[in-house]
């Protein structure tokens, strides 16, 4: 019997996690690199909120796939809470709500510190952590979710962290971003890669729907192996190069091999996550050594 704890663990989605995580870890990082001092007390609450909305957008996504008939309780892939009666789709709706009124509390410390950029960069994540497959234009089902994965787990999230440090917007912001953004999509390709049946008779138009399992395969080994070619281009350690790079090539051919046979689902999830782990890993060792 599957506790009540236990179904708010499965409707959080710990795998998704290091999404929220990984960019305020690189973003910290970066602005070390950048010879400026890492304010933990900022850095602890930029983190809070991340993970309270990457759980908040886990609940909403939870609940508003169930009712769409997106995910059902024969689904191929993880236990989804709502779709399987682990928890009501009303228990769904109050602990997102509750998520984001804990995401906004540490929203607030952080306009103390850095006024009203914080509010530009709020506002639209608190939305979009329900807009992504709710409201009027939902993200996922138009095919966007990889775009605002990049966009906000990416982009925005570690530019974020380096400006709530230090009040600037470095241009190396924006470079690490996409990195972190394109590896973080990999989660989000991957999902629709395995759930590409469910969602075409739910009307899901995301880009496995759209494209089909081929393209996405494509794009999910452009999405693992970018990041590293701008380590490359932007970066002047070789040996973070090196690193990177091994370990885009090692979880490509990981990938070649799980796309075409019947473990997609948790399997590869979770190797993309650790990619993504593992990634800002090298990039922390490398930074020591300096």
């Amino acid at each position: 019997m599957v506790t009540v704890w236990k179904s708010w663990l499965i409707a959080a989605r710990p795998k998704t996690l290091p999404a929220a995580i990984v960019p305020v870890w690189s973003g910290c990082l970066m602005t070390v690199a950048l010879g400026f001092n890492v304010s933990y007390r900022l850095a602890a609450l930029t983190l809070m909120g991340a993970i309270f909305i990457q759980i908040a957008t886990n609940f909403f996504n939870d609940v508003i796939d169930a009712s769409k008939g997106a995910d059902t309780s024969e689904r191929a892939g993880p236990t989804r809470a709502t779709a399987s009666g682990l928890l009501s789709p009303k228990a769904m709706y109050i602990g997102a709500a509750f998520m984001l009124s804990q995401a906004l509390l540490c929203g607030f410390f952080l306009l103390n510190a850095r006024g009203w950029p914080v509010i530009a960069m709020g506002i639209p994540s608190l939305y979009l952590s329900y807009g992504y497959t709710g409201g009027p234009i939902p993200l996922a089902y138009r095919g966007l979710g990889e775009l605002f994965v990049i966009l906000f787990f990416g982009l925005l999230a570690v530019m974020g962290t380096i400006f709530i440090q230090v009040g600037l917007w470095p241009w190396q912001g924006c470079i690490l971003g996409l990195q972190i953004g394109c590896l973080s999509a990999v989660l989000i390709a991957v999902n629709n890669y395995r759930d590409l049946e469910e969602d075409e008779i739910a009307d899901k138009r995301t880009l496995a729907v759209r494209w089909g399992r081929r393209p996405v395969a494509f794009l999910i080994f452009f999405m693992t192996v970018l990041p590293s070619l701008l380590v490359l281009i932007f970066e002047e350690s070789q040996r973070w190069f090196l690193t990177s790079f091994v370990l885009a090539i090692s979880f490509l051919l990981i990938e070649s091999k799980l796309l075409k046979s019947d473990g997609v689902s948790s399997r590869l999830l979770g190797l993309s996550a650790l990619h993504l782990i593992l990634f800002v890993g090298a990039q922390h060792l490398f930074l020591a050594l300096t």
